[in-house]
């Protein structure tokens, strides 16, 4: 079969060195054996280093094949950019057989899901993922936690990371290039809604960039354990304020940990405080009402939350604001599946966190209540899957997500 031609990986070179590298401003990375003159050859043995910039994460398992690689366990591949928006764009397929590829990228956010290709086909895909630091522009950082430098190591690292997956996965060229003029959608909120770094946790806003297209990048700033306060005690919405662009949007959806700091009416207050201050940044904010947890009593769900759903709702009406009742579209999903096949919907003996199933159908009512409202954001939605109705979930036993290589220790999530 005809080669195809290599893609160009474009890294714009910035003013931050890592470990002594120096950012090329283009890279082609082939992973054929027999790649382009203008080309990167990548062999199966290129573990990362900051030396080179590039490379495999440890325990890749690839085989090559006639025109790249291919693998029936998950492998991770990185490269070190500065801080930014990148549109990656892969060549996907294989000439020796059939193929089936996930993709995730940096902390397991899910950006295509079971791509398959016919022996010697080919299909390119391409999806933004955004990379952040911890610096804030005119001085300062985020403040970590132990666990955003140690299982959600690649999260704020220097490097952007793709996880391939599958029964075999295969790919032939990856291409970045690094994109500014891109929207982008921020999330802010708790361990419902942060990129969970391993099995079997998983949030929806993790799952969200799978739903959108590559002309918008999702940057999920949430963060286990968080509360309004402590978020911005710790200076992320202050990160989230030095970037956000007219053209953006922030999701904020947080009460699980509020609620048990402070009364409804510090929340609220608490609320629109943020909703200020992303105001003076002409930003458009969607408010999330907190999902639900695994409260049945006999076959409907019970408001653990209290009052703090409603402050949303409240701030939404007297601020204009847009409103995604995930509160009450959870409680729909959960008793539609009953008491106990919604137990698969969690992590096992967890009644708050979410397994990958649970994460990607309270994605879907996220990108649901998108699509039904006036936000220039609907757009950017893929056309496939279509609408979804919380009350018609997903089969559960039918749900299935390659999962992700256990690269530490994980612990569970702050908060409950």
């Amino acid at each position: 079969m005809k080669k195809i031609p290599t893609f160009k990986l474009l890294i714009f070179i910035g003013s931050i060195a890592f470990s002594n590298m120096l950012y090329a401003q283009t890279y082609s990375f082939d992973f054929s054996t027999k790649p382009a003159a203008q080309s990167k050859a990548v062999k199966t043995d290129a573990i990362y280093s900051a030396e080179t910039g590039f490379g495999f994460e440890n325990g890749a398992q690839i085989s090559t094949t006639s025109n790249g690689i291919s693998s029936a366990k998950p492998f991770l591949f990185s490269v070190a950019v500065p801080e930014g928006n990148y549109r990656v764009k892969l060549m996907l397929g294989d000439d020796d057989g059939e193929s089936e590829t996930t993709v995730k990228a940096e902390t397991r956010r899910l950006m295509l899901e079971k791509i398959k290709t016919r022996k010697g086909e080919r299909i390119e895909k391409s999806f933004i993922v955004n990379v952040r630091r911890p610096g804030i522009a005119g001085g300062g950082e985020v403040k970590l936690k132990q666990r955003e430098t140690g299982e959600e190591q690649f999260t704020w690292d220097d490097k952007l990371t793709l996880e391939f997956n599958g029964p075999r996965s295969s790919v032939d060229v990856i291409s970045i290039e690094r994109v500014e003029n891109v929207p982008t959608l921020y999330l802010l909120g708790d361990s419902t809604v942060t990129d969970q770094p391993g099995e079997p946790y998983a949030s929806w806003g993790q799952m969200l960039p799978r739903f959108f297209s590559a002309e918008i990048s999702v940057a999920n700033y949430a963060q286990s354990g968080e509360s309004l306060a402590s978020s911005k005690t710790a200076r992320r919405l202050d990160k989230v304020l030095s970037l956000v662009k007219p053209d953006d949007y922030v999701l904020i959806q947080f009460g699980h940990n509020d609620m048990k700091a402070v009364d409804v009416a510090t929340y609220k207050n608490n609320l629109k405080t943020y909703t200020a201050a992303l105001a003076e940044k002409h930003v458009q904010v969607v408010l999330v009402t907190q999902v639900q947890r695994h409260t049945f009593e006999g076959m409907t769900i019970t408001n653990s939350h209290k009052g703090y759903p409603d402050a949303v709702r409240e701030v939404a009406k007297e601020e204009n604001l847009p409103l995604i009742d995930l509160h009450a579209m959870s409680k729909v999903f959960y008793e539609a599946l009953g008491p106990e096949k919604s137990l698969l919907a969690f992590k096992p003996g967890d009644g708050t966190h979410h397994n990958a199933y649970g994460a990607y159908e309270l994605a879907r009512c996220i990108v649901e209540g998108v699509r039904q409202s006036k936000l220039p954001l609907k757009k950017f939605i893929l056309a496939q899957p279509e609408s979804f109705d919380p009350a018609k979930p997903d089969v559960p036993e039918s749900f299935f997500m390659p999962a992700s290589p256990a690269i530490v220790s994980i612990k569970k999530p702050d908060g409950s």
